[in-house]
């Protein structure tokens, strides 16, 4: 699944697709580029995977100046919020389900997906930047500290 995350509102585009090529990601691209506001910016938020970089999709966003992409660093996807939701439909719909296909199981993800967007709600930070960074300091002194 491909799926964008509208931090504002909480509603997620989302498109299913058997493989996860550079192929289909320019098809999920031109879903957004159709859905969104044509006067919008939008910065893509995206892991490292390979599907992302490839000459295809450089060429894609060139021509789509709106668009603007960010790559998280890498074994740190957990910072890009659609990655939450996904956590979501994973513990919500997914683990929950029993699913006897594969078509099955595409089929719950886009029920979950159109009862998710009939109200949909932004995740919010909890911590401040500063209590993030706090925490984090904390940690790498407390495995510095153990040796690892």
């Amino acid at each position: 699944m491909f799926a964008a995350l509208d931090i504002a509102t909480g509603k997620v585009i989302g498109q299913l697709h058997r493989r996860h090529r550079a192929t289909e990601f320019l098809k999920f691209l031109a879903v957004l580029d159709h859905s969104i506001p044509a006067d919008t910016h939008v910065h893509v938020v995206m892991d490292n995977y390979g599907t992302h970089k490839t000459p295809a999709v450089k060429r894609w966003f060139a021509r789509h100046p709106r668009f603007h992409p960010h790559f998280t660093p890498t074994s740190a996807s957990w910072i890009n919020q659609i990655e939450r939701w996904f956590a979501e439909i994973t513990r919500k719909q997914i683990r929950r389900g029993t699913h006897r296909s594969t078509r099955e199981l595409e089929q719950a993800i886009r029920d979950y997906l159109a009862t998710y967007n009939l109200n949909p709600r932004p995740f919010v930070w909890t911590k401040t930047a500063d209590q993030i960074l706090d925490s984090i300091k904390r940690f790498c002194l407390r495995i510095s500290d153990s040796g690892h």
